[in-house]
């Protein structure tokens, strides 16, 4: 074997190695990029705690709430997403349209519906002030977001 055709030969497997490593490297570098990256909805805000007492007044119940936020700039239909608690307790939105780069807060308790506010109408309270976790999910039950607090405080 004749020295050029060794040089080929290491040459050949160096670009072999050098692109199968870049093939494996860039899914991993590309999903890095997007864990960082805003998700389109997300749970916002959450307050499962009530300020003062929870007297279970239709007040006190819609002082809990969650918030959804549409980071994007498109309209997204929110109908048949589902807001759900880690009880089981779940509010299902109907007909809302939320704007490009706008919030609406869900409460618990009973109200008239505006392009900011929605109503559980709910006599009793969801969100448990100490531990709980919020999910959000699309109309093909697919889980967008969630949000935990408390005892099993993690994000998944």
């Amino acid at each position: 074997m004749s020295a050029s055709s060794t040089a080929r030969r290491v040459a050949a497997t160096v670009l072999t190695a050098g692109a199968l490593v870049s093939a494996v490297a860039l899914p991993a570098s590309a999903h890095d990029g997007d864990r960082h990256r805003q998700p389109r909805v997300e749970i916002s805000r959450v307050q499962a705690d009530s300020p003062g007492r929870d007297n279970g007044s239709n007040r006190s119940l819609n002082a809990e709430w969650v918030e959804i936020t549409n980071n994007t700039r498109r309209a997204v239909n929110l109908d048949g997403w589902t807001l759900r608690d880690r009880d089981g307790n779940r509010y299902r939105f109907d007909d809302v349209r939320l704007s490009g780069r706008a919030t609406v807060r869900v409460h618990t308790g009973v109200g008239r519906d505006t392009r900011s506010d929605l109503f559980q109408d709910r006599s009793h309270y969801v969100w448990d002030n100490r531990s709980d976790t919020a999910t959000l999910r699309d109309d093909r039950g697919r889980t967008v977001d969630t949000e935990s607090w408390g005892r099993h405080h993690h994000r998944r």
